[in-house]
């Protein structure tokens, strides 16, 4: 690390950490409605953070949905400007009984920090903030900078597109900044390349009006979670291909050559089951575990319930049974096209017995972000600097919906600069970030800024 930048870092860690634990401490879980008081505390304590930091100006302003802090630092109109985004509401932390701490109170321990946002996206936003203190208060900044902070990334971004079309003006730049992805390890450093898109549904499925004694009516009446057991099994053959009709229809082959740069990637298939305690990987036959997570699509069964789940027995046929439902896709698969796909899919092969509604809760189009513009050149150097090897670019298997929005309304292709590990269990109890990555991540944006602007 640059003598300097650590000196600074060593200087004011204390100080991080205790402003970012202030931010993980408050609940921002945008899945959960009761929570809209701690979205507001959240979104003005990022406000307190920006203006700490440097920024001239920043706001809460108003959407659809849950509000966005936008700040800006404007140093020359003829400087170039960089927009960075991340988001501050986070994924609920239950099961919490699998917690080893308390979800939202950070604690550091075995050199990591250990929250629910750790990671996604609290942690890596964070370090821009810092990052962008250090060259406020050194003088280096050579750029105009914009910090657009949202509170519905994890339940799609629904209300963005219509925020950034409407202030499409006040956000324009030339660079966006992202950090709310993974690399392969600290010892081999990636970025981000492409991001799978995202579909999602919710399922009901119903047989009586009122749940029924199994004695009396089982066997004479439909089980509507036998029947959506039924359904679902059918999404999926035995070569873990996807069975609805038309789905891989503009699913591109990727040539020879990409897939011989994807074989090149380190990837210890024993350590992957070893670290998450599986005994056999599993997907689409013919690819491997790297290509289904970043260039084939998937579907998978989020959730599913229904019946009598509590302590001991009630023996009851249920009126209702539920799933949530996702698919992961690739350039080129529309997420509203397989929306209807999909829908249209399982109503064709339900049961008589039931009645089936399908409601489609969100989604997000796939991204590709181009490996010789000067922004992901620039990030590349920066990486190099730091982690002392150059980057691999690697495509991933989740989804960001505002990268594709940006692209679409900006005109600007986002560079994903993240510094997170598959291991740090995001969206999963004991979620945490490596302390060492975080600084790190500091540095990194510091030495993009340096590559970009001068």
């Amino acid at each position: 690390m640059d003598k300097t930048i650590e000196n600074y870092i060593s200087a004011n860690k204390n100080r991080f950490f205790e402003e970012l634990f202030s931010l993980i401490q408050i609940p921002s879980v945008s899945a959960h409605k009761h929570r809209q008081q701690e979205i507001q505390l959240c979104a003005q304590r990022w406000q307190e953070i920006l203006l700490e930091s440097g920024a001239d100006h920043a706001n809460i302003l108003t959407t659809d949905g849950n509000p966005v802090v936008f700040a800006t630092k404007l140093i020359n109109p003829s400087y170039p400007t960089i927009l960075v985004y991340g988001h501050y509401d986070v994924m609920p932390a239950e099961p919490l009984e699998l917690w080893t701490s308390e979800p939202f109170e950070p604690e550091i321990r075995d050199g990591k920090i250990f929250a629910r946002g750790a990671d996604d996206d609290k942690g890596q936003s964070f370090m821009h903030a810092k990052a962008f203190e250090y060259l406020v208060k050194t003088n280096q900044l050579k750029c105009n900078v914009k910090f657009l902070l949202e509170g519905e990334e994890e339940i799609g971004s629904p209300s963005l597109e219509k925020f950034c079309i409407e202030n499409k003006e006040m956000l324009q730049c030339d660079t966006i900044l992202v950090s709310d992805t993974s690399m392969l390890s600290i010892d081999t450093p990636s970025i981000t390349t492409g991001l799978r898109g995202l579909a999602y549904w919710q399922i009901e499925v119903t047989s009586a009006s009122r749940d029924l004694h199994s004695g009396i009516f089982g066997g004479a009446v439909a089980n509507p979670i036998m029947e959506l057991t039924k359904l679902l099994s059918q999404l999926t053959d035995s070569d873990g291909r996807i069975t609805i009709p038309h789905f891989y229809d503009v699913v591109e082959d990727v040539s020879d050559y990409e897939r011989a740069l994807i074989a090149k990637i380190p990837f210890d298939e024993e350590e992957y089951k070893k670290n998450l305690n599986i005994k056999v990987v599993s997907g689409e036959k013919g690819y491997s575990t790297i290509e289904r997570t970043g260039i084939r699509p998937a579907l998978d069964i989020c959730g599913i319930w229904g019946g009598y789940t509590g302590e001991g027995s009630k023996t009851v046929l249920p009126s209702k049974a539920y799933a949530k439902l996702s698919a992961r896709l690739v350039p080129h698969q529309r997420q509203e096209k397989i929306a209807k796909l999909v829908s249209d899919y399982l109503i064709s092969i339900a049961s008589k017995n039931i009645d089936i509604q399908i409601t489609y809760l969100h989604g997000a189009e796939s991204y590709v972000c181009p490996i010789d513009s000067k922004e992901y050149r620039a990030a590349e150097a920066a990486y190099a600097k730091v982690f002392g090897k150059k980057p691999l670019p690697v495509r991933r298997g989740g989804s960001i919906g505002v990268i594709p929005i940006f692209e679409k309304v900006l005109n600007v292709k986002p560079v994903l600069m993240g510094f997170g590990l598959e291991s740090d269990a995001i969206h999963s109890p004991n979620e945490n970030f490596p302390v060492e990555l975080f600084f790190k991540g500091i540095e990194t944006i510091i030495r993009f800024y340096n590559e970009i602007c001068n």
